[in-house]
């Protein structure tokens, strides 16, 4: 019947070539039909009462019936029982060893009269074409999360000054339950970024294998599809949860196709919603988000049974890791070199590294509370974080021997070369060694000034001490540029005065001049 239906678009071309005069055979060679079906369409048409031209007020479907009649449907014998597919789909990505074939067996045996495994199969592929885009890729429980940015952002006021702020809504998406996490961060960068992840997985409460990012420089310096350098501070937040960092391909937005609908979810039912409403702060922000949230992972799913957190909690909260004792602490890495002094400069701090690595590039780990330095996936040095601009911070176990050797003589005897020079000499190089966290760092600065007198005189330096004393600059810097200047020349406010008294007694008469004025009349 499927064929005859299939060739009665044809009946009028028949029609016509019979009344024209032509054979079968040549009727079926220009239709390309057999001639079985030709005859079976003359003797139709004749029984029906058709003749070419045929009526031209008659449908086509009146034209069927009349030729084929009603249509009737076959009961199939022996009717199988189907099973229930949304246990099977469950099922598969639940486990990740169940199979196919595993569930076909399962199901023979309390089915004995079911499908075969070719149909079981076939049967189960065109049920799961049925369900949205998003479930077409099997996941297994626990296996993945998903993460990006939403593209829109979201608006905080300040309530002082009434600027206005954006802040980015950080999206991450399970891959087997659905089961979504969304939070506002101001930032897109790195410190943001990590701290969006640890939350994300106290969220959930526990971790998953693999975490698929896109491609952004927080997480991958160098994409690449076979091996992506990722960002050295991301790497080390991985290792400390356990999981593996796998970035989907750049330009494949299928990769993450979990995460691009639940971005779009979030865009609809998060930002939408909030686009009239007026916060105050990020915190406040937040609170909002998570209330939206949670009616987003209470929403029923349109074709599945269940919501997602439904399905987080039957199939998927169980088989995520635990996670680790303590929260992963935000730490920085980045390179830099070792100076000639084997210092390290940490946004304008001086750290001491083994001078053994002098002119070498090292890696630079900054927490909180830590500096570390790593040399060759080996720490070489670690120091307690000082944000004092300018100052130093050393170990006297990374100076070479000779350094050691000659920073062990005592200050004292510093002191007594410097003070060869004048008292306020002296008391400048100990103003100066005082200042230093170690007394050592101060040592050449005390020697410059040694330097200093050697170039300008020793008279000129102990001047230019006491200038930089009386102003409270004892530097080597401060006694160098008063040289410079020639402001040692000038007198000191004090000075200045006991010369203008003395330049005033010469025009003070005193008892002995009206003396002689009197012996001069006498004479």
């Amino acid at each position: 019947m499927a064929r005859e239906r299939l060739s009665m678009r044809k009946i009028s071309e028949v029609l016509r070539l019979e009344q024209a005069g032509c054979t079968i055979r040549q009727i079926a060679r220009v239709c390309g039909i057999g001639r079985s079906t030709v005859t079976k369409y003359l003797e139709r048409a004749a029984v029906a009462g058709f003749a070419w031209p045929l009526p031209a007020d008659i449908s086509e479907a009146e034209i069927e019936h009349r030729l084929f009649g009603e249509r009737t449907h076959v009961p199939r014998r022996g009717s199988r029982p189907a099973p229930d597919w949304a246990r099977v789909h469950d099922e598969l990505q639940e486990h990740r060893n169940v199979t196919l074939r595993l569930l076909w067996e399962e199901y023979k045996k309390a089915e004995p009269g079911g499908y075969q495994y070719s149909r079981f199969c076939d049967q189960y592929r065109s049920w799961a074409c049925r369900l949205d885009r998003c479930m077409r890729q099997e996941h297994v429980a626990g296996e993945k999360v998903f993460v990006d940015y939403a593209g829109d952002s979201l608006c905080v006021i300040d309530r002082d000054s009434g600027e206005r702020r954006k802040a980015y809504l950080f999206v991450s998406v399970l891959g087997c339950s659905n089961y979504t996490y969304a939070q506002a961060t101001w930032t897109q960068q790195l410190p943001d970024w990590i701290g969006a992840h640890v939350r994300m997985f106290g969220f959930y409460g526990g971790v998953t294998q693999q975490t698929v990012p896109d491609n952004p420089k927080t997480a991958v310096l160098r994409a690449c599809r076979y091996d992506p350098d990722l960002n050295p501070t991301y790497a080390e937040w991985a290792s400390h949860y356990g999981t593996a960092v796998i970035p989907a391909r750049r330009r494949r937005p299928k990769d993450k196709a979990k995460v691009e609908v639940g971005v779009l979810l979030a865009e609809r039912w998060i930002i939408a919603v909030l686009r009239h409403r007026v916060f105050y702060s990020l915190a406040e922000l937040n609170v909002a988000i998570r209330e939206l949230l949670e009616k987003l992972n209470l929403r029923p799913f349109q074709k599945l049974p269940g919501t997602r957190r439904e399905r987080f909690e039957r199939l998927e909260q169980a088989t995520l890791m635990p996670l680790p004792a303590t929260a992963y602490e935000y730490a920085e890495w980045r390179q830099a070199g070792v100076n000639i002094d084997y210092h390290v400069e940490v946004e304008r701090h001086y750290y001491s590294v083994p001078h053994e690595l002098v002119k070498h590039r090292i890696w630079v780990r900054l927490t909180a509370g830590q500096v570390e330095f790593f040399h060759q996936n080996q720490r070489v040095a670690a120091h307690v974080r000082s944000h004092q601009a300018g100052g130093y911070t050393t170990v006297p176990e990374h100076r070479p021997k000779s350094h050691r050797e000659h920073l062990a003589w005592p200050s004292e005897r510093i002191l007594e070369w410097v003070g060869k020079s004048g008292n306020a000499c002296r008391s400048v190089a100990e103003q100066i060694l005082k200042n230093k966290p170690f007394a050592e760092q101060g040592y050449r600065a005390c020697l410059g000034l040694i330097r200093l007198g050697q170039a300008f005189g020793v008279e000129r330096l102990e001047a230019a001490c006491r200038r930089a004393e009386y102003y409270h600059i004892a530097s080597y810097r401060s006694v160098r540029s008063i040289l410079e200047q020639q402001l040692d020349r000038e007198p000191l406010p004090g000075e200045m005065e006991e010369r203008t008294i003395i330049n005033d007694a010469d025009h003070v008469r005193g008892s002995t001049y009206y003396q002689r004025m009197e012996e001069s009349h006498v004479v």
